[in-house]
């Protein structure tokens, strides 16, 4: 017989990550994570993508994926599933402007993150993903989605 293996919550991977990063990406990483629970308070935290020579991304998400919060030596990246189908009219996104689906937002040593329009970002977002979820099943036909 098997003996099951503990998972760790993604929250805890994500707290792992924070602090494996240390230094200004961890506390960047720390920052957006507080800004989008701030932003939504309903968001869930996920760890996906997890391979054996990858580790994981963190990813938030409600009603499907909102953003990711990758790390990497220059930059932390936040992309935004559906980034191109959002209004942008503080001109966050400035990485992946060519996609048609993802934008991102890359977080550089030292730069200031506009909180307030970070938030509005995430809740277009979260709006975005919520639209049409909510729409009454007509007949009770059964309705196959993918995830």
């Amino acid at each position: 017989m098997r003996t099951p293996v503990a998972m760790k919550s993604a929250s805890a991977c994500i707290d792992a990550k924070i602090n494996e990063l240390g230094g200004w990406r961890g506390k960047v990483l720390k920052k957006v994570r507080e800004i989008m629970h701030e932003a939504d308070p309903e968001i869930v935290e996920e760890w996906k993508w997890a391979k054996p020579k990858s580790p994981g991304t963190p990813v938030w998400s409600h009603g499907g994926n909102v953003c990711t919060g990758e790390t990497y030596k220059n930059a932390v990246k936040m992309t935004f599933a559906r980034g191109a189908s959002l209004a942008d009219p503080s001109g966050l996104f400035n990485s992946s402007l060519d996609g048609n689906m993802r934008r991102a937002i890359d977080i550089h040593e030292g730069d200031k993150v506009d909180e307030a329009a970070l938030k509005d970002l995430i809740r277009a977002a979260v709006a975005f993903n919520l639209r049409g979820k909510s729409k009454p099943n007509p007949g009770g036909q059964l309705r196959l989605t993918k995830s």
